[in-house]
């Protein structure tokens, strides 16, 4: 609708401001007399999985958990009729009963302060950003680290594993046995420390445009050719998915790691193993690359689910860590080292536990051309 401004001149209508509430991507509620809803925006309706007109059937202790901290946050806005916020509080899903940790914004609506707008957060967004910079300090601790194994232990280990094959000779079979187990874990350590030369590499990640399904497709013929020939695979792909912004062998090697922890977690004995690899494109990711202003989009993401057991809860903070490993024979390293591919690649990895819904997310950059468009990818 138009019409003349002071100035004689047309004057277009702004949105409604509904439209506004709804334009929101953070949940937002209304809470009137009574603590009766009287209003929901389209995120809250999709947070709490319950329509609009629902809803507003509803109070508010219809769709939190009794003695939440919420409550008490309506309470103190309206006695003090100012703005209140709340951080970290657990909410539980009404319908699934899924937990989740919210912040929560609360201020006063109108002059008798009896109306308060509640505002929502989840934190998982602003946890990854925070958990994904600890794996990437922890991932750099372990350059210096793996050059100084590189040189101090290496090369001991190579004249212990020389002398204990002279002994060999002249060895009885009993002690045959023992100078084998001395070549066998000095190998073993030579492989870890090898691995750890890995973080030590610092020369700029050569990228190009890269589609990353064709890099999917590839890892999942490696894993069926060998240690994942039992486990049935599903494909879940966005077919429109622009290329991605990156190193093709190293996020063959960061996919691959993933795939075959997923294996290993479902066993070699299960039956009904499932592996599914998804593709998505998601829109208002950003990441500040450290050490500068600079903002970087993070819109192409590529998830790995398995139906094993899930990651145990005290684990996942330290999940990324290097040495952090529920495997007897596991060196702790791979996921360190896909921490630190990925952070290369300016993207994030993130992990998702849940029994037999375990899902491991890589979100990386899209790859475009020097004028903005959209770069051909690389098979």
């Amino acid at each position: 609708m138009t019409g003349p401004d002071e100035s004689g001149g047309p004057t277009v209508a702004g949105p409604t401001s509904e439209a506004v509430i709804n334009a929101l991507p953070l949940p937002v509620l209304t809470i009137g007399v009574d603590d009766r809803i009287l209003h929901v925006n389209h995120a809250g309706e999709s947070f709490f999985d319950h329509s609009a007109r629902l809803m507003r059937r509803r109070r508010l202790a219809d769709i939190i958990p009794f003695a939440s901290p919420i409550s008490a946050l309506v309470t103190e806005v309206r006695r003090r009729r100012a703005s209140v916020s709340e951080y970290g509080v657990e909410l539980v899903h009404p319908r699934s009963g899924q937990e989740r940790s919210v912040d929560v914004f609360a201020t006063p609506l109108g002059d008798d302060g009896e109306a308060v707008v509640l505002m929502l957060q989840e934190r998982t967004i602003a946890d990854k950003m925070n958990r994904q910079l600890t794996h990437r300090g922890a991932a750099r601790s372990m350059v210096a680290l793996g050059a100084m194994l590189a040189h101090e232990i290496k090369n001991p280990l190579a004249g212990i594993r020389g002398a204990a094959q002279l002994l060999e000779q002249s060895a009885n079979d009993e002690d045959r046995l023992l100078t084998r187990l001395i070549c066998d874990e000095s190998d073993r350590i030579v492989r870890i420390v090898e691995r750890m030369e890995l973080f030590g590499d610092e020369r700029p990640v050569e990228r190009t445009a890269v589609n990353v399904h064709g890099v999917l497709d590839q890892v999942k013929r490696s894993a069926q050719s060998g240690f994942a020939r039992h486990i049935r695979f599903v494909e879940t792909y966005d077919p429109s998915l622009p290329p991605v912004l990156g190193n093709r062998d190293q996020l063959i090697q960061v996919i691959l790691n993933l795939v075959k922890n997923a294996s290993e977690a479902i066993g070699a004995d299960t039956v009904d193993g499932e592996i599914t690899l998804s593709t998505a494109f998601r829109t208002g990711l950003r990441l500040q690359i450290p050490g500068s202003r600079e903002r970087v989009s993070l819109p192409i993401e590529v998830a790995v689910r398995d139906n094993g057991p899930g990651v145990t809860a005290d684990l996942l903070p330290d999940l990324f860590d290097p040495f952090v490993t529920t495997k007897a024979q596991g060196s702790g390293l791979g996921l360190a080292l896909v921490a630190k591919i990925v952070g290369d690649h300016g993207g994030i990895v993130e992990c998702d536990p849940a029994p037999r819904r375990t899902t491991f997310r890589l979100l990386l950059p899209m790859s475009s051309a020097r004028d903005g468009r959209e770069s051909s990818a690389e098979l």
